[in-house]
């Protein structure tokens, strides 16, 4: 097997990028979701509830953010002084604000008052302790600092839809792109020469070129991944097909969360090995 892309996502929810390399922190890929957009109230707002967040690109230069949109000319984020707790998820954590101007440039993109907010210290927020160790961090992803999905995960997938689509009479539907389900790191699953779709499922620690990682667990998927990022509508897939096939737990499921063991460089073409 070989890690076959790497994508990360400076601020959360927004359009992300494909790179050849990236260093392993471990919160998760340097650069990877240190940024989120708060509503009026102060709550997480996502692409789940705001699907224009995605025709945001954030670029990363060295510690510098800047916002490019179609609404607006392009932005340099500069962090301000103070400090707010943001409850993301289970876990309350102290963010600093981006200031006036990067609130106004989302706002506009949005359509309503939101703010940019910068977790400054990784170190701030736990990973659940149900999946993790004591000292396990994560920066601001859903749960962990890593997700992987494999190609011949995704393959499969878009077979399953275009079956249920002809069952249903309907038009069989593109294949989706791996970018709806927002993977860190995705590897061609061939084992012996044998595409092996859903193998993650069972692994508990592998070894993607110098780095090992633990399987914190399999990913629970939501509306998200029914965000055209494109046209930013929402439909009916892969919810719909993952319900029939990959529903347990009262949850549908593609992908497996990642911890680091320790930090490291990654690279496309690197050799992925399975304990």
């Amino acid at each position: 097997m070989r890690l076959a892309s790497i994508s990360f996502y400076p601020v959360k929810s927004t359009a992300g990028h494909e790179v050849a390399t990236a260093e392993v922190e471990p919160w998760g890929l340097a650069g990877d979701r240190r940024y989120l957009v708060t509503g009026a109230d102060g709550e997480v707002l996502t692409a789940r509830v705001e699907p224009r967040l995605l025709a945001c690109v954030a670029r990363l230069d060295g510690d510098a953010l800047t916002l490019t949109g179609p609404h607006a000319p392009p932005l340099p984020v500069s962090p301000a002084a103070w400090r707010s707790t943001v409850k993301v998820w289970a876990t309350r954590v102290e963010l600093t604000d981006c200031g006036d101007a990067a609130a106004e440039w989302l706002s506009a993109l949005v359509g309503r008052p939101v703010r940019l907010k910068w977790l400054d210290d990784p170190t701030r927020r736990p990973v659940n302790p149900a999946y993790g160790r004591p000292g396990d961090r994560v920066s601001l992803a859903d749960g962990y600092p890593l997700l992987l999905t494999s190609s011949a995960s995704l393959s499969r997938l878009n077979d399953w839809i275009a079956e249920t689509a002809l069952e249903r009479g309907e038009e069989p539907p593109k294949p989706l792109p791996m970018r709806r389900f927002r993977p860190n790191v995705v590897i061609d699953g061939v084992i012996d020469g044998v595409a092996e779709p859903f193998a993650e499922d069972e692994w508990k620690r592998l070894r993607i070129g110098e780095v090992d990682f633990r399987v914190s667990k399999r990913c629970d998927r939501c509306v998200m991944t029914t965000v055209d990022t494109s046209t930013f509508t929402k439909g009916v897939e892969p919810i719909r097909t993952l319900a029939r096939f990959r529903r347990w737990e009262g949850k549908v499921w593609f992908g497996v969360n990642l911890i680091p063991d320790g930090p490291g460089r990654l690279a496309t073409g690197d050799p992925v090995t399975v304990f």
